[in-house]
């Protein structure tokens, strides 16, 4: 790692602007593995005018931050126009593109704000950097009458406070040392990156906070807060895990001031930090630090604003100091924050959701401190209006007046601000039903141990059931598995599945999940029947000969069965001498079969309770060569490969007879087929059964033309005779298979 020696600012002096300090931190140590333990600091830079009209930064080295917000005298100032920012990141080397500064931020309402606080815009966390510009114009461009005085832009160096947070490497920096003259550090930007931004007015800006009533008038239009600390009431739902003050390296001496107290928490409002979305989890401590040293060290208010923080991947954060558990009043909704508790999310969420995780612990909390005063998130309440103003909504507010909101409420809802955007607000009906309960979504997603056949499942006995929800687990107390309307198994609010072991008969199944709050929601009842008894075969597995091309490796024949069961089958597999699978109501496949080879034909039946039942039998097709026949009349022996055992039998003469004797329960009679092809009488055991017509307009050898079966295996004599038909006489024989 490079060792990067710090720009060392001290005290700057500006023409009408006095004197600002910097707070100097200690060389790093490059060269040691992890981060020494420093402070946070926060050290400030004064914006001049520009050639443009406007007030700037120009490109200036800085000392290494990580967060930033612009500032300006007189906390109860607005700043009716635009700041943009960029910085110069320490990890890449660039500059990033230029940042709006979300400026139109709630007026100050914390009565025990220092002297000489100030107005300020929200702060945005950028990561590692050591250069920054800023450019601050009105509205309409220009920076003539309407900016406030004394304008300068705040950085926040994180330090490193928390044991993970030394461990950690820090970044590489991207120079051996920062310039002392004010130059720029060293841009590979395109020189266009230093013209002026365009379109610097932010579109948050043209929402204008009315605020008539100033801050004292707000205090008295509520009921005051008390410094005396309240014992903390139980909530009816468990306190989620909450990072305390300690665990994320508050420097409590900037916040010397004991707490205030309200009488109780009747509602929530959601906020968002603005600022990037790209922030590791890892760096969330850090960001809830740089947020308290600015709101303490930039604004001059006694604490952070905010009673809660949570990060993207649901890490929730202790705010104002004074107890999470107990109505500890905050500075984050102007006019609002006498009966209510403040959650933020940090990151920007205008255009991009926040993540489930984040959602999960907004609820939880606001399920909790809500809990702790007998309030239903899902409801609503009447909150005491502390200022005369309007919403981002336009609905108007009179100091003193009572107005509806919903126990879990934006930050718009309240203040003309687009916080907690558009996205995150879109997400809080969610929010609330998450919170409130009963669990959302649930739904049995399959079944494990037993088969659906109609709308039954058939077990053996022992099921699983899983099921999925839509809430996170975090906020559901446990799942039970009903059978017959009683608990069979219960379940962790993370689980996904449970488990039993039905008794013989029929029985409804269903799982209720159980949500922190006590709510209670069940799915539709499963129909399920044990079945421990396995099916069975009715006919066993038996092969018939069947008509189609027969050689030595491959005899058609067809296989037939029969399966029943007493509840429901489901399939028939075949598992030798080939493998097939069959539905519940087959009966017979074709098939082939190796001539002169015994084959076991092994069969198994399945039904939806998983019981099964295995049939088998041995067959052996047997060619019998037309040289084996006995003779009648004139025959003629042909040679070809064409033929079985390349030769057969031909005749012309009318009363040629050719009969095959053998013990077995199925015959087929293989000839050679044309189109001068004459016909032939069949006869078994001596009777007349069909004449045969051996013509076709293909020729066709070793074609198995005509087929008997019988019941059972017995000696049987075919016999083959020619018609003689006029024309074409000719019939050729290749012989008979039977099968034994």
């Amino acid at each position: 790692m490079r060792r990067r020696a710090w720009l060392t600012l001290g005290a700057v002096v500006l023409g009408g602007a006095g004197v600002v300090s910097y707070a100097v931190a200690s060389p790093s140590s490059g060269d040691a593995a992890g981060q020494a333990k420093r402070p946070v600091r926060v050290y400030d830079l004064a914006l001049r005018s520009g050639a443009n009209g406007g007030r700037e930064l120009p490109r200036t080295g800085t000392e290494r931050f990580s967060m930033l917000g612009v500032s300006w005298q007189g906390a109860s100032a607005r700043l009716h126009g635009a700041a943009q920012v960029r910085t110069h990141s320490v990890e890449t080397g660039e500059w990033t593109g230029w940042r709006n500064l979300e400026a139109n931020v709630d007026p100050l309402e914390d009565p025990r704000a220092r002297a000489g606080a100030r107005g300020a815009s929200e702060p945005l966390w950028v990561g590692p950097s050591d250069g920054v510009q800023v450019q601050v114009v009105r509205k309409d461009g220009t920076a003539g009458p309407g900016l406030p005085k004394d304008l300068r832009v705040s950085l926040v160096d994180p330090g490193v406070a928390t044991a993970a947070e030394q461990k950690a490497e820090p970044a590489a920096y991207v120079a051996e040392a920062s310039p002392t003259d004010g130059t720029s550090p060293t841009d590979s930007a395109s020189p266009t990156d230093s013209a002026t931004p365009t379109d610097p007015a932010s579109p948050t800006d043209s929402a204008s906070a009315s605020t008539s009533a100033s801050a004292s008038a707000s205090a008295s239009a509520s009921a005051s807060p008390s410094a005396t600390t309240p014992t903390a009431p139980p909530s009816t739902v468990p306190e989620p895990p909450i990072v305390s003050r300690a665990g994320w390296g508050a420097d409590e001496s900037l916040s010397p001031q004991p707490s205030e107290y309200n009488a109780d928490v009747k509602a929530v409002f959601v906020h968002h930090t603005d600022g990037t979305n790209d922030y590791a989890c890892a760096d969330s401590a850090a960001i809830v630090r740089s947020i308290y040293a600015y709101h303490t060290q930039t604004n001059g208010w006694n604490d952070i604003g905010y009673n809660f923080l949570v990060d993207k991947c649901g890490t929730v954060f202790e705010g104002r100091k004074g107890g999470v558990d107990l109505p500890v009043l905050g500075a984050h909704t102007y006019g609002w924050n006498r009966e209510a508790a403040g959650i933020a999310v940090l990151g920007d969420y205008t255009t991009t959701g926040a993540s489930n995780a984040a959602l999960a612990s907004v609820a939880r909390v606001a399920a909790w401190k809500l809990g702790q005063y007998h309030a239903d998130p899902a409801t609503t309440v009447q909150l005491k209006a502390g200022a005369t103003q309007t919403n981002y909504s336009g609905t108007g507010f009179t100091a003193g007046d009572s107005y509806t909101f919903n126990r879990v409420s934006g930050h718009r809802d309240g203040y003309n601000t687009q916080c907690p955007g558009s996205s995150l607000y879109a997400q809080l009906p969610t929010v609330r039903a998450w919170a409130a309960g009963p669990v959302q979504g649930l739904k049995v997603t399959s079944v494990s141990g037993a088969g659906l056949s109609g709308s039954t499942y058939y077990t053996k006995g022992a099921v699983t059931v899983k099921w999925s929800t839509t809430t996170p687990g975090s906020l559901i107390s446990r799942f039970e598995l009903l059978v017959d309307g009683k608990v069979a198994a219960t379940a962790s609010g993370t689980a996904t599945s449970a488990a039993a072991t039905l008794a013989s008969g029929t029985h409804t199944v269903a799982v209720r999940a159980v949500h922190q709050s006590g709510r209670t929601v069940t799915t539709s009842a499963l129909n399920f029947a044990t079945d421990t008894t396995a099916p069975s075969f009715t006919t066993a597995p038996k092969i018939s000969l069947r008509t189609g091309t027969v050689n030595t490796t491959a005899v058609p024949v067809t296989l037939g069965w029969k399966a029943t069961d007493g509840q429901a089958l489901k399939s028939v597999g075949l598992l030798s001498p080939s493998t097939a699978t069959f539905g519940p109501t087959t009966t017979a496949s074709s098939r082939t079969a190796k001539s002169g080879t015994a084959s076991t034909w092994s069969m198994k039946a399945y039904d939806y309770a998983g019981n099964t039942r295995t049939s088998s039998a041995s067959y052996t097709p047997v060619i019998l060569q037309e040289t084996s026949a006995t003779k009648s009349g004139s025959w003629t022996a042909r040679s070809s490969t064409s033929y079985l055992g390349g030769t057969s039998y031909s005749s012309g003469s009318k009363g040629a007879s050719l009969t095959w004797t053998f013990t077995g329960r199925s015959a087929s009679w293989v000839v050679s087929r044309a189109s001068s092809s004459g016909q032939a009488y069949v006869y078994v055991d001596g009777v007349k059964v069909t004449t045969v017509d051996l013509k076709s307009s293909t020729t066709l050898y070793r074609q198995a033309i005509w087929t008997k079966t019988w019941s059972a295996a017995a000696k049987h004599t075919v016999k083959i005779v020619v018609v003689g038909t006029s024309g074409r006489p000719t019939v050729t024989t290749d012989g008979l298979v039977f099968v034994k």
